[in-house]
Protein backbone atom coordinates (compact mmCIF):
# COMPACT_ATOMS: atom_id res chain seq x y z
CA UNK A 1 0.00 0.00 0.00
CA UNK A 2 1.25 3.21 -1.12
CA UNK A 3 1.98 5.66 1.70
CA UNK A 4 -0.53 8.79 1.02
CA UNK A 5 1.47 11.32 2.66
CA UNK A 6 4.26 10.33 -0.33
CA UNK A 7 1.58 10.69 -2.44
CA UNK A 8 0.45 14.24 -1.10
CA UNK A 9 4.13 15.23 -1.16
CA UNK A 10 4.36 14.27 -4.51
CA UNK A 11 1.27 16.01 -6.34
CA UNK A 12 1.69 18.95 -4.59
CA UNK A 13 5.47 19.56 -5.66
CA UNK A 14 3.92 18.86 -8.80
CA UNK A 15 6.62 16.28 -10.43
CA UNK A 16 8.35 13.46 -9.16
CA UNK A 17 10.55 12.70 -6.55
CA UNK A 18 12.53 9.67 -6.07
CA UNK A 19 11.16 8.45 -2.60
CA UNK A 20 14.43 7.36 -1.71
CA UNK A 21 15.55 10.66 -1.79
CA UNK A 22 12.52 11.89 0.43
CA UNK A 23 12.10 9.03 2.56
CA UNK A 24 16.13 10.26 3.52
CA UNK A 25 15.28 13.58 4.17
CA UNK A 26 11.86 12.82 6.31
CA UNK A 27 13.94 10.39 8.57
CA UNK A 28 16.67 13.26 8.86
CA UNK A 29 13.80 15.59 9.61
CA UNK A 30 12.23 13.72 12.27
CA UNK A 31 15.51 13.09 13.73
CA UNK A 32 15.98 17.02 14.25
CA UNK A 33 12.43 17.25 15.72
CA UNK A 34 13.76 14.13 18.29
CA UNK A 35 16.58 15.73 18.83
CA UNK A 36 15.35 18.94 19.88
CA UNK A 37 12.51 17.52 22.24
CA UNK A 38 15.06 14.95 23.70
CA UNK A 39 17.24 17.85 24.49
CA UNK A 40 14.28 19.88 25.73
CA UNK A 41 13.12 17.28 28.30
CA UNK A 42 16.76 17.07 29.68
CA UNK A 43 16.95 20.50 30.30
CA UNK A 44 13.29 20.05 32.33
CA UNK A 45 14.66 17.41 33.83
CA UNK A 46 17.96 19.13 35.36
CA UNK A 47 16.56 22.47 36.51
CA UNK A 48 13.51 20.17 37.89
CA UNK A 49 16.21 18.40 39.50
CA UNK A 50 18.63 21.11 40.65
CA UNK A 51 15.95 23.10 41.90
CA UNK A 52 14.46 19.95 43.72
CA UNK A 53 17.57 19.23 45.64
CA UNK A 54 17.81 22.57 47.32
CA UNK A 55 14.97 23.10 49.97
CA UNK A 56 16.02 26.48 50.69
CA UNK A 57 14.94 27.15 46.28
CA UNK A 58 12.05 25.14 47.11
CA UNK A 59 10.87 27.82 49.64
CA UNK A 60 11.73 30.74 47.59
CA UNK A 61 9.60 29.80 44.67
CA UNK A 62 6.59 27.41 45.96
CA UNK A 63 6.62 28.84 49.68
CA UNK A 64 5.61 32.56 47.80
CA UNK A 65 3.58 34.22 45.36
CA UNK A 66 6.17 33.19 43.01
CA UNK A 67 4.69 30.06 42.30
CA UNK A 68 2.17 31.40 40.40
CA UNK A 69 4.77 33.07 38.24
CA UNK A 70 6.51 29.90 37.66
CA UNK A 71 3.53 28.39 36.93
CA UNK A 72 2.31 30.56 34.41
CA UNK A 73 5.90 31.44 32.50
CA UNK A 74 5.90 28.00 30.51
CA UNK A 75 2.21 29.17 28.77
CA UNK A 76 3.57 31.78 27.84
CA UNK A 77 6.14 30.61 26.50
CA UNK A 78 4.09 28.81 24.24
CA UNK A 79 2.19 31.08 23.33
CA UNK A 80 5.12 33.28 21.95
CA UNK A 81 5.97 30.28 20.05
CA UNK A 82 3.19 29.14 18.66
CA UNK A 83 1.52 32.67 17.10
CA UNK A 84 5.00 34.63 16.90
CA UNK A 85 6.90 31.48 15.08
CA UNK A 86 6.79 33.54 11.78
CA UNK A 87 8.15 36.67 12.79
CA UNK A 88 10.75 35.13 15.07
CA UNK A 89 14.07 34.33 13.78
CA UNK A 90 15.45 31.06 13.56
CA UNK A 91 17.99 32.17 16.61
CA UNK A 92 15.09 33.43 18.27
CA UNK A 93 12.80 31.04 18.33
CA UNK A 94 15.41 28.19 19.36
CA UNK A 95 16.17 30.83 22.61
CA UNK A 96 12.11 30.32 23.27
CA UNK A 97 12.01 27.30 22.98
CA UNK A 98 15.09 26.12 25.90
CA UNK A 99 13.62 28.92 27.83
CA UNK A 100 10.27 27.21 27.85
CA UNK A 101 11.78 23.64 28.60
CA UNK A 102 13.69 25.31 31.96
CA UNK A 103 10.70 27.12 32.70
CA UNK A 104 8.96 24.19 32.35
CA UNK A 105 11.73 22.72 34.81
CA UNK A 106 11.12 25.07 37.26
CA UNK A 107 7.42 24.02 37.28
CA UNK A 108 7.92 20.67 37.95
CA UNK A 109 10.33 21.15 40.47
CA UNK A 110 6.85 20.95 42.69
CA UNK A 111 6.67 17.34 41.89
CA UNK A 112 9.23 16.31 44.17
CA UNK A 113 7.54 17.98 46.91
CA UNK A 114 4.53 15.71 45.93
CA UNK A 115 5.74 12.13 45.13
CA UNK A 116 8.88 9.95 45.74
CA UNK A 117 12.02 10.18 43.46
CA UNK A 118 12.04 7.12 42.94
CA UNK A 119 8.00 6.79 41.47
CA UNK A 120 8.82 9.88 39.67
CA UNK A 121 11.55 7.80 37.88
CA UNK A 122 9.22 4.94 37.43
CA UNK A 123 6.64 6.94 35.88
CA UNK A 124 9.54 8.87 33.39
CA UNK A 125 10.06 5.32 32.47
CA UNK A 126 6.62 3.97 31.59
CA UNK A 127 5.86 7.14 30.13
CA UNK A 128 8.93 6.85 27.66
CA UNK A 129 7.79 3.84 26.96
CA UNK A 130 4.17 4.40 26.30
CA UNK A 131 5.61 7.80 23.94
CA UNK A 132 8.30 6.05 22.01
CA UNK A 133 5.81 2.97 21.10
CA UNK A 134 2.99 5.43 20.06
CA UNK A 135 5.58 7.86 18.25
CA UNK A 136 6.60 4.59 16.09
CA UNK A 137 3.18 3.83 15.06
CA UNK A 138 2.24 7.00 14.07
CA UNK A 139 5.01 7.24 12.20
CA UNK A 140 5.22 3.94 10.42
CA UNK A 141 1.35 3.34 10.24
CA UNK A 142 -0.46 3.44 6.56
CA UNK A 143 -3.55 4.54 8.22
CA UNK A 144 -4.74 8.25 7.84
CA UNK A 145 -4.41 9.55 11.98
CA UNK A 146 -6.35 12.90 10.80
CA UNK A 147 -9.90 11.72 11.49
CA UNK A 148 -8.67 11.04 15.43
CA UNK A 149 -7.65 14.88 15.79
CA UNK A 150 -11.21 16.44 16.03
CA UNK A 151 -12.17 13.77 18.94
CA UNK A 152 -8.70 14.12 20.87
CA UNK A 153 -8.89 17.99 20.65
CA UNK A 154 -12.67 17.93 22.17
CA UNK A 155 -11.79 15.76 24.45
CA UNK A 156 -8.77 17.71 25.59
CA UNK A 157 -10.89 20.69 25.80
CA UNK A 158 -13.32 18.71 28.13
CA UNK A 159 -10.27 17.61 30.57
CA UNK A 160 -9.61 21.21 30.97
CA UNK A 161 -13.07 22.21 31.87
CA UNK A 162 -13.59 19.35 33.54
CA UNK A 163 -9.85 20.11 35.41
CA UNK A 164 -11.18 23.89 36.04
CA UNK A 165 -14.61 23.09 37.91
CA UNK A 166 -12.49 20.24 40.00
CA UNK A 167 -10.91 22.86 41.39
CA UNK A 168 -13.73 24.33 42.92
CA UNK A 169 -15.25 20.89 43.83
CA UNK A 170 -12.12 18.87 44.42
CA UNK A 171 -13.28 15.39 43.80
CA UNK A 172 -11.19 12.51 44.11
CA UNK A 173 -13.37 10.47 41.90
CA UNK A 174 -13.66 13.17 39.06
CA UNK A 175 -9.45 14.12 39.23
CA UNK A 176 -9.17 10.06 38.65
CA UNK A 177 -11.78 10.19 35.91
CA UNK A 178 -9.67 13.65 34.69
CA UNK A 179 -6.79 11.16 34.62
CA UNK A 180 -7.78 8.23 33.09
CA UNK A 181 -9.13 10.49 29.98
CA UNK A 182 -5.89 12.05 29.63
CA UNK A 183 -3.84 9.28 29.72
CA UNK A 184 -6.06 8.15 26.80
CA UNK A 185 -6.01 11.41 25.16
CA UNK A 186 -2.29 12.04 25.04
CA UNK A 187 -1.77 8.52 24.10
CA UNK A 188 -3.97 9.54 21.06
CA UNK A 189 -2.01 12.60 20.74
CA UNK A 190 1.29 11.44 20.20
CA UNK A 191 0.83 9.16 17.23
CA UNK A 192 -1.69 11.59 15.74
CA UNK A 193 1.22 14.72 15.92
CA UNK A 194 3.50 12.33 14.62
CA UNK A 195 2.01 11.70 11.49
CA UNK A 196 0.88 15.19 11.61
CA UNK A 197 5.06 16.31 11.62
CA UNK A 198 5.46 14.32 8.71
CA UNK A 199 2.72 15.58 6.67
CA UNK A 200 3.91 18.89 7.88
CA UNK A 201 7.21 18.20 6.37
CA UNK A 202 5.90 16.61 2.98
CA UNK A 203 3.85 20.06 2.68
CA UNK A 204 6.84 22.35 3.21
CA UNK A 205 9.75 20.36 1.75
CA UNK A 206 10.78 23.52 -0.83
CA UNK A 207 10.40 26.05 2.24
CA UNK A 208 13.32 27.57 3.95
CA UNK A 209 11.80 27.03 7.23
CA UNK A 210 13.14 23.19 8.37
CA UNK A 211 14.56 24.65 11.49
CA UNK A 212 11.06 25.93 12.87
CA UNK A 213 9.32 23.47 11.16
CA UNK A 214 11.28 21.33 13.57
CA UNK A 215 11.31 23.06 16.65
CA UNK A 216 7.52 23.47 16.23
CA UNK A 217 7.02 19.73 15.93
CA UNK A 218 9.65 18.77 18.87
CA UNK A 219 7.49 21.49 20.90
CA UNK A 220 4.10 20.01 19.91
CA UNK A 221 6.04 16.25 20.61
CA UNK A 222 7.38 17.70 23.88
CA UNK A 223 3.83 18.99 25.04
CA UNK A 224 2.43 15.07 24.47
CA UNK A 225 5.38 13.69 26.59
CA UNK A 226 4.69 15.94 29.96
CA UNK A 227 1.16 15.90 29.49
CA UNK A 228 1.63 12.18 29.19
CA UNK A 229 3.68 12.00 32.15
CA UNK A 230 1.65 14.09 34.86
CA UNK A 231 -1.76 12.65 34.03
CA UNK A 232 0.52 8.81 34.72
CA UNK A 233 1.86 10.60 37.70
CA UNK A 234 -1.65 10.53 38.96
CA UNK A 235 -1.59 6.82 39.19
CA UNK A 236 2.41 5.50 39.81
CA UNK A 237 3.25 8.12 41.78
CA UNK A 238 3.42 7.23 45.77
CA UNK A 239 3.32 10.52 47.79
CA UNK A 240 5.93 11.58 50.25
CA UNK A 241 4.84 11.29 53.46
Amino acid sequence: MADPIFQRYDTAAGRAFDRGYFDEGLRQHMLRVYNYMGGGLIVTGLVALFVASSPAMLQAIFGTPLKWVVMLAPLAFVMVLSFGINRLSFAAAQGVFWAYCAAMGLSMASIFLVFTGASIALTFFVTAATFLAMSLWGYTTKRDLSGMGSFLVMGLIGILIASLVNIFFASSALQFAISVIGVLIFTGLTAYDTQAIKESYAEGYDRESGGKLALMGALTLYLDFINLFQFMLSFLGQRDE
